[in-house]
């Protein structure tokens, strides 16, 4: 993430809000045949201290795991691109704008018959985002279809040790040029999500 301390000013809650709402990132191992990642959804606790999550058995992550390991998951925001033209002065160059939040901890595998509970709360959390649809459950499984699910997929449990966010949306900028080069990023910009990125760089 970008060290500049004007991009890393937001406070704690703002990266665990943030986190918690978007529920998925990279997570990342270090092994000796190099690093491991891979794409998780997952639920983080309201003060930020753990996250739930499960991965499928065959993942090198879970063979890596025979004792608890440091990891980081990686979760990403919105994010384009900005050309220099977009601010209005002179001597500027091109950069790119993003949110992003790592959650650094020691993760480890929970005892299998901790899944279940696991996949509930997560279903039910994403699925309440999609009110006034009817939630989707487990239940509505035939047992023996959700049995042989659970068995290729184990639990695990991140404990949160640390926290960190990039905010980088041109607050080293002065305001008329940063509100010029959002207003290009909502009309003309490309990357992920850029009318977000947009009403946050105004929000500055």
């Amino acid at each position: 993430m970008h060290p500049n301390p004007a991009f890393r000013a937001e406070d704690r809650d703002r990266h665990i809000a943030f986190a918690r709402e978007r529920a998925f990132g990279v997570l990342a191992l270090s092994a000796d045949q190099g690093p491991l990642l891979s794409h998780v959804p997952f639920l983080l606790s309201e003060d930020g201290a753990e996250a739930s999550l499960h991965l499928v058995r065959s993942n090198p992550i879970v063979r890596a795991l025979n004792e608890p390991r440091t990891v980081r998951i990686a979760v990403s925001g919105p994010d384009g691109y900005i050309s220099p033209d977009w601010y209005g002065i002179e001597d500027q160059v091109p950069t790119w704008n993003y949110v992003a939040v790592h959650l650094t901890g020691t993760l480890s595998l929970l005892p299998q018959d901790a899944l279940r509970d696991l996949l509930d709360r997560q279903s039910d959390f994403y699925e309440r985002r999609l009110n006034p649809k009817p939630p989707w459950s487990a239940s509505k499984m035939s047992a023996e279809a959700l049995d042989k699910m659970m068995r290729m997929i184990v639990p695990c449990k991140l404990q949160v040790d640390d926290i960190q966010g990039t905010w980088k949306l041109n607050q080293n900028k002065p305001d008329d040029v940063r509100l010029a080069a959002a207003d290009h990023v909502a009309v003309d910009g490309f990357g992920s999500e850029t009318t977000h990125l947009a009403a946050l760089m105004r929000s500055r």
